[in-house]
């Protein structure tokens, strides 16, 4: 740019720059409109200099551009699970708090219990019985024999995803479970409340929230996979609602085991068995005796065991108990101590599987890969559910697989918008079939879901692959060049033993016929208006160049006997209307043959013969009614040239592509045969 140029530029640029008082200053120099038109000029060009110029950047960083959108996005996937395993450890770190704090308690309860003596059953009674008057639908609670209060207080109830409050709630806590009622806003008499819920006691676990002011004094009861959060009055009360619950949580289970261990020797018939073993027949199965000691710490705590784990996510160390649990009771009898355990621990299996169904659903993030689902699809499978692990599995993917086409842009050439879509797909594909691999190889049944999935697959990637090729009316060429790519990538399928390239041709036969079809018509209707401008008169190029290039693409087209019908200065001994029906027909061949499937095998011969025939009437039509007679020669050596040069390229390059006769084409060659002129007769092609 010229020194006037920078200094426009420098000015423009300038921090100090105002466009009021530059237009304003402007205006009073100039000394008519030609300067300011001329200033304008110098403006826009500088403007166009500099569009240009970003241009040139933009292309020249695009690479960089996409690199740095890969970073971000493997960053914030790795922000994500980060922050995950913060929060897992975090969840840990307040167990093992709580597990501490635990001794302190116990100490602290029994010294209550020292200092103030224990209320008398009824009396705990007949104060849940007038508590419970006040909440409507809660008469029938005190139908449990036993059953009394042990604590009660208001709370108030925040939504657990916006941490937003929801209502206000009164919490009767009973020795066996936890009673959650409403306040009412119209009252009626004495009732106040209104029944929420109840939940048993082994049913949830207590969780401490840690204050986040505004959000402080609350707590959270987890009901796998469901959780509520409360917040007390003040920090007192919470530590009083914590500490009691857990209080009555182990009061509770203490009292269970200790049932346990009197029903044990107490059995009349096992004593009696023991003493006088010869009162039973020979026939009469002995009573089976319990080999396996269910009164161990760990059998004991294992209900409990496996709600923390499925709390803190650790759905390894949960399988890994039941498997534990498993080897130990493989060869016990259904004892009716043994059933009480299995049902314990059968309700924490299927709470274990709803949360691992809840990790593989689609409404789970979909980034990561088909590698994020090895975690929870090994457990549900180690689990038994290796159908329902599979089922997920191929939803999930399914979802990850229409997200990221979805998210594909439309932009730019259809050919480039292909090579995208068929990367993202057929790589996805490959990527999930190798995950299947690794996840069932154990489960052989598994994998004719995956063929049929995969066959749901390609249909649902044909489908966006005809809408952008096929109805958006492409050229053939764009049309079979996309194919092709497809086609390749369907291949790569191979190298993992799943060839789906004939369900492929099957879903795009319909279209591409469409378009052999549509392309060919429009061949076929050129010609004819070429047809009707025929004059039979030699072509001249004018310049040796052109000639050249023309020699160039018949050779590039397959026609190597094309040099000996050019002569001298830059002409060829056919007419114009042939050559550029036989370059045409030769293009319409190449791209055809890409767009091949055996299904199109008779409708691309048919094609072809429809379009040859069209020249050939027209060579017999002009020899039948031509009455020159170097004219009739000139059209006799065209008739030559499609007969002995264009036809059996036609069918070369077919047979050799296709690897089978074109018969068609062979028998319209033999009925297509000039004679030689005779000046006394009609010439034509017999």
């Amino acid at each position: 740019m010229s020194d006037p140029g920078n200094r426009l530029r420098r000015q423009l640029e300038s921090p100090n720059f105002h466009p009021q008082n530059y237009v304003k200053q402007l205006s009073q120099q100039s000394d008519g409109d030609r300067d300011l038109q001329e200033h304008r000029q110098k403006i826009q060009n500088l403007a166009d200099e500099t569009a240009q110029n970003l241009k040139k950047n933009v292309y020249k960083n695009y690479r960089q551009f996409i690199e740095t959108a890969k970073e971000i996005s493997y960053l914030e996937s790795e922000m994500y699970q980060l922050s995950h395993i913060l929060t897992e450890q975090k969840s840990i770190m307040e167990s093992i708090t709580q597990a501490l704090l635990s001794a302190d308690k116990d100490e602290t309860s029994k010294e209550m219990q020292a200092a103030f003596p224990k209320e008398s059953e009824e009396l705990k009674q007949r104060s849940l019985t007038s508590l419970l008057e006040k909440v409507e639908g809660g008469k029938t609670i005190m139908d449990t024999p036993g059953r009394h209060l042990v604590y009660n207080g208001d709370l108030v109830e925040f939504d657990v995803d916006n941490m937003s409050p929801v209502q206000k709630v009164h919490a009767f806590l009973m020795n066996d479970c936890l009673l959650i009622a409403t306040w009412l806003a119209n009252r009626r008499g004495a009732v106040k409340y209104k029944y929420n819920a109840l939940y048993e006691l082994e049913s949830f676990a207590v969780v401490n929230v840690k204050d986040n002011p505004p959000m402080k004094d609350m707590f959270k009861i987890l009901m796998f996979p469901d959780s509520r959060i409360f917040q007390a009055e003040n920090s007192k009360i919470k530590k009083e609602w914590l500490e009691i619950l857990d209080e009555t949580k182990k009061n509770k289970a203490s009292k269970e085991r200790g049932k346990k261990e009197e029903e044990t020797p107490t059995s009349p018939v096992r004593a009696e068995a023991s003493t006088n073993p010869f009162d039973r027949d020979d026939d009469e199965p002995a009573e089976v005796e319990e080999s396996v000691d269910l009164g161990l710490e760990w059998i004991q705590e294992l209900p409990e065991d496996l709600d923390v784990c499925i709390a803190q996510r650790d759905f390894e160390g949960a399988v890994d108990l039941l498997d534990k649990l498993n080897e130990y009771l493989k060869e016990e009898a259904l004892t009716p101590k043994v059933k009480e355990l299995r049902a314990k621990v059968d309700e924490r299996v299927r709470r274990l599987t709803d949360v691992l169904v809840f990790e593989l659903s689609p409404d789970r993030s979909l980034r990561g890969g088909p590698q994020a689902t090895r975690r929870a699809v090994s457990q549900l499978i180690r689990l038994g559910q290796s159908t329902k692990a599979c089922e997920l599995f191929l939803k999930n993917r399914a979802a990850a697989v229409h997200t990221a086409i979805r998210q594909l842009r439309i932009e730019g050439a259809t050919l480039l918008y292909i090579h995208k879509l068929c990367n993202i797909f057929f790589t996805g594909l490959l990527e999930t079939a190798k995950e299947f691999q690794t996840d069932f190889a154990g489960n052989t049944g598994c994998y004719s879901a995956f063929v049929v999935w995969s066959r749901s697959a390609v249909t649902m990637f044909a489908d966006t692959f005809s809408k952008q090729v096929f109805d958006s009316k492409e050229s053939l060429s764009t049309a079979a060049e996309c194919v092709k790519v497809a086609k390749e990538h369907c291949l790569q399928l191979t190298d993992i033993g799943l060839d789906l390239t004939f369900t492929l041709e099957s879903l795009l036969v319909k279209d591409v016929k469409a378009a052999l079809l549509s392309y060919k018509d429009v061949i076929v209707e050129a010609s004819k208006h070429r047809n009707s401008e025929e004059m039979w008169r030699r072509m001249n190029l004018m310049t040796p160049e052109a000639l050249a290039k023309l020699k160039e693409e018949m050779r590039a087209s397959g026609m190597s006997t094309f040099d000996a019908y050019t002569g001298a200065d830059c002409w060829v001994n056919l007419s114009y209307t042939l050559v550029a029906f036989t370059k045409q027909l030769l293009s319409f061949l190449e791209e055809a043959l890409k767009l091949y499937f055996p299904e199109l095998h008779t409708v691309l011969l048919e094609s072809l013969r429809e379009i040859v025939l069209v020249a050939v009437q027209h060579v017999d039509y002009s020899l039948r009614c031509e009455q020159d007679a170097d004219k009739k020669a000139f059209v006799l050596l065209n008739a030559a040239f499609l007969h002995d040069c264009v036809l059996p390229e036609v069918e070369r390059r077919f047979e050799g592509a296709v690897g089978k006769p074109a018969k068609q084409l062979r028998d319209l060659r033999k009925s297509t045969r000039p004679v030689r002129i005779n000046p006394d007769s009609t010439t034509s092609l017999v």
